[in-house]
């Protein structure tokens, strides 16, 4: 276990500082073009993928009661981010609109890499900060969404997701068999509707209707339309074309992890609209080392949403008798989940076996795969 001294030091923090790497990467991309738009994905992917086979798994576990005080150094990193991904996505947007060296194709994957920086990194931190109590933190995990063009995904997160995961109430648990390109469109129109239910039920709660203005969704809709006229302003309508793209590329890449996080996971339907409590065992974990440092310990899934206000550096890591693992980090799996084959082919024996150690008494998986248990009581 991590001593309170040894989490305090600024030396302790610095490896989930490796996402500030993006930013030379995104300016060379931007100025050369040709073979080095490969270098964000590569950084983001492949380099961390391998660092994880060489730096191996990360079992530590912090102390739970370090004071937030202490944490400093590691909220740093997620404090800072919206101007410098913000500086990111404008400036780039600016330089392509305002230079010619950058051909149609090589534009597209610059901003494909502007959307790794947005999506791989950036969400991750509104993630962890909309989880928070403090305003200012909210505030900035909505202002990194707003900037890819998803600012439901608080409600969905906090409302829907994290009450109703591994039940047929939550849209991003994968069912079993499910292919990624069928759950990503999938999710994209059923999300935004499942959101705006949950907030309307929650001001009905109060009395209030739906237009009132403690909705939230007024929120989003200013904030993204700030968002899309910084855009607009900076580099014109190619300018807002450009901005669409990278949120595009930044939302694919949080359903990717979205889809892998869950894959296949049910809670236990108990009878008369009831489910089993959320365990650990509802979520893939990963201690992969050098992935989560990038994506700020969010492979502790388990532990995530067993205590969902726990800051990311304490969250626990999990054995293999008390959460399902994955084989690799969320890098290595998001990108064996966009071909669906070798996905089934790794992940569905480890599902079969999930089920077969946690829950031997059910005999019938059928309703299970096909999201027709019925509705969580309340969640309607």
């Amino acid at each position: 276990m991590s001593s309170r001294e040894e989490i305090r030091r600024p030396s302790h923090a610095l490896p989930f500082w490796v996402s500030l790497g993006t930013l030379p990467l995104a300016a060379v991309e931007a100025w050369f073009g040709g073979w080095t738009l490969l270098l964000l994905p590569t950084y983001a992917w492949w380099s961390v993928t391998l660092l994880d086979r060489v730096l191996g798994r990360n079992e530590d576990q912090p102390d739970v009661d370090t004071p937030t005080a202490d944490l400093f150094w590691y909220r740093l990193i997620t404090l800072i981010w919206f101007p410098i991904q913000a500086a990111v996505i404008y400036g780039v947007i600016w330089w392509v609109t305002h230079t010619d060296h950058l051909s149609g194709v090589e534009i597209v994957a610059l901003f494909f890499g502007v959307g790794v920086i947005s999506g791989t990194i950036g969400i991750v931190y509104s993630h962890e900060l909309m989880h928070q109590r403090t305003r200012v933190e909210r505030w900035l995990g909505d202002l990194l969404l707003a900037t890819v063009l998803y600012s439901h995904f608080r409600t969905e997160h906090l409302l829907v997701h994290h009450l109703w995961v591994g039940t047929p109430r939550d849209a991003v648990t994968a069912r079993y068999n499910e292919g990624f390109h069928r759950f990503f469109w999938r999710v994209l129109f059923e999300c935004p509707r499942s959101a705006w239910r949950a907030e309307a039920r929650m001001l009905a709660r109060a009395g209030r209707p739906v237009w009132h203005r403690t909705n939230p969704f007024w929120r989003y809709a200013a904030l993204q339309g700030l968002a899309l006229g910084a855009a607009l302003a900076v580099g014109g309508w190619a300018g807002v074309g450009l901005f669409l793209l990278q949120a595009f590329f930044a939302v694919w890449q949080l359903e990717l992890t979205n889809y892998v996080e869950h894959y296949g996971l049910t809670r236990e339907y108990l009878g008369e609209g009831r489910y089993e409590h959320v365990l650990p065992r509802h979520s893939w974990n990963a201690d992969h080392m050098a992935s989560n440092w990038l994506l700020i310990n969010l492979q502790r899934h388990s532990d995530h949403h067993y205590k969902p206000d726990r800051r990311f550096p304490l969250l626990q890591t999990y054995s293999a008798e008390e959460a399902p693992q994955l084989p690799f980090g969320y890098p290595a799996m998001t990108a064996l989940a966009m071909v669906p084959p070798l996905w089934r082919r790794r992940m569905n024996p480890r599902v079969r076996a999930w089920r077969a150690k946690y829950y031997p008494h059910i005999e019938d998986w059928t309703p299970y795969k096909a999201g027709t248990t019925p509705m969580p009581r309340g969640s309607v």
